[in-house]
């Protein structure tokens, strides 16, 4: 089995209030998940008004698969948020 973990930093520079940025927030993850059945949760950053660190997850047999999943999943991000995206990290365990 083998676990794939995308961790995306956000940056919102016209974010006024927590209110505004968990509307962008929120409509990333339920796209992601609609998009490509992944898990999805913000992991970080949850009280400050301009940045927030989202981890998306998948989980299969194979880790070929999950590995392209994973990077399809970050090349639609880098296309619809790229004035957001600040950093990101993946990872690939085997268990």
């Amino acid at each position: 089995m083998t676990v794939g973990v995308l961790v995306l930093e956000l940056y919102f520079p016209e974010g006024g209030s927590l209110k505004e940025k968990r509307h962008h927030v929120r409509s990333i993850k339920d796209r992601l998940r609609g998009k490509f059945n992944v898990s999805v949760s913000e992991v970080a950053h949850q009280e400050l008004w301009q940045r927030s660190a989202i981890a998306v997850v998948m989980v299969g047999s194979d880790a070929r698969q999950v590995q392209s999943s994973i990077s399809k999943v970050l090349n639609f991000v880098e296309l619809n948020w790229s004035e957001f995206l600040l950093n990101f990290s993946q990872e690939l365990l085997s268990l």
